[in-house]
């Protein structure tokens, strides 16, 4: 089991370590409800640092990074940070990330942690174009700084014009004292924030400043188990539950993030299954019986007859109603459509609603 450089810290704050994708993980400190809120409504902190990150550098790095994502990031300007996925050659989906373009010739991929080799293998095996690569998963730290408070709480430590960055954009500078952090504008809770990519050496020295700073906000830590609850009340996919090997991106509603604009893997028949149509699509629904939906739950429709399956599912602390994400059978899939939750011997009702479930 790996740990980050600010394990120790959370240990010490008495957090509930778990195991996650390898590391020893803080899934909550005071409670996910506080958390969640905290949030929600002023500045909170998550260690995100078993994330990966691959440079890939050349004249040729935006030609292989086109081949191998499904979005178009010859749009991308520097500074700038776009939202992918790597689609396989099944139809299915190795991983989605984050693409940042710090030059013409350089960028950075953001993957998830639990990816890591997976996806580096994957884009190694298609690099025929000389680009590059350098993985430094290990190198950094990252710091997710998240909250409506979030830019005020941290506009002391840099010169960075934070209320002014735009969402998907980022910039490297000073920051807390410490040269080339990437502080970055994008977000998994949906309520602002930034996110720091920290050298590991420097980690502990701007984890403490970015408290100092936000002390006056009420800044806390925060876990792993509000992280997935507040991005759950938006919408936001999470690989493995949501989206993964056997799932496409037309599937999965990720036709946004597809441009057939361009050859990638798997392109031919990808565009196929959006001219064809699927048979089952990511749907959001809200229960409106009382209950927790939970991953895994079996779909039914009035007869009782299996039509899909819950891929995640909680009790919104925000809207205090199970809401979740679950594949239906695509006849199944419009709004406002009635289908119920096998939970245990009970179906719940459930009716299927428009994304983000929270609007701030």
């Amino acid at each position: 089991m790996k740990n980050t450089a600010l394990t120790h810290i959370h240990e010490s704050l008495g957090a509930k370590m778990v195991p996650f994708a390898g590391y020893n993980m803080p899934v909550q400190y005071e409670g996910i409800n506080i958390e969640h809120e905290t949030v929600r409504t002023s500045v909170g902190v998550f260690d995100v640092s078993h994330m990966g990150e691959f440079y890939l550098k050349g004249e040729n790095a935006l030609a292989l990074i086109q081949k191998v994502t499904s979005n178009d990031a010859s749009v991308l300007t520097d500074g700038k940070v776009q939202y992918s996925c790597l689609p396989n050659a099944d139809g299915g989906i190795v991983d989605d990330l984050l693409v940042y373009r710090i030059s013409s010739e350089e960028y950075l991929l953001v993957v998830n942690a639990s990816n890591i080799q997976k996806d580096w293998n994957w884009i190694s095996q298609h690099n025929d174009l000389g680009v590059e690569m350098t993985n430094s998963s290990d190198e950094f730290s990252l710091l997710a700084v998240q909250g409506p408070l979030a830019a005020k709480a941290l506009q002391s430590l840099t010169k960075i014009n934070l209320t002014e960055m735009k969402y998907y954009t980022f910039e490297i500078g000073t920051f807390a004292g410490m040269e080339n952090v990437i502080v970055s504008a994008t977000g998994y809770t949906g309520s602002g924030g930034f996110e720091l990519y920290i050298k590991n050496k420097d980690a502990e020295q701007v984890w403490n400043a970015v408290f100092k700073a936000g002390e006056e906000f009420n800044i806390k830590p925060i876990g792993l188990a509000a992280r997935d609850t507040l991005r759950l009340e938006m919408g936001f996919c999470l690989y493995g539950n949501d989206i993964n090997d056997m799932t496409s991106p037309i599937e999965a509603g990720l036709g946004w993030i597809t441009k057939f604009t361009k050859d990638f893997v798997n392109a031919e028949e990808i565009k196929k299954q959006k001219e064809e149509g699927v048979t089952k699509k990511l749907v959001a629904f809200e229960l409106t019986d009382k209950g927790i939906p939970r991953h895994g739950y079996e779909i039914v429709n009035e007869n009782g007859e299996i039509i899909g399956e819950v891929t995640s599912g909680t009790m919104s602390p925000s809207l205090k109603k199970g809401i979740g994400l679950g594949y239906v059978k695509t006849s199944y899939a419009k709004r406002r459509t009635e289908i119920f939750i096998q939970v245990r011997k009970k179906a719940l009702a459930a009716v299927i609603v428009r994304l983000p479930f929270y609007k701030a």
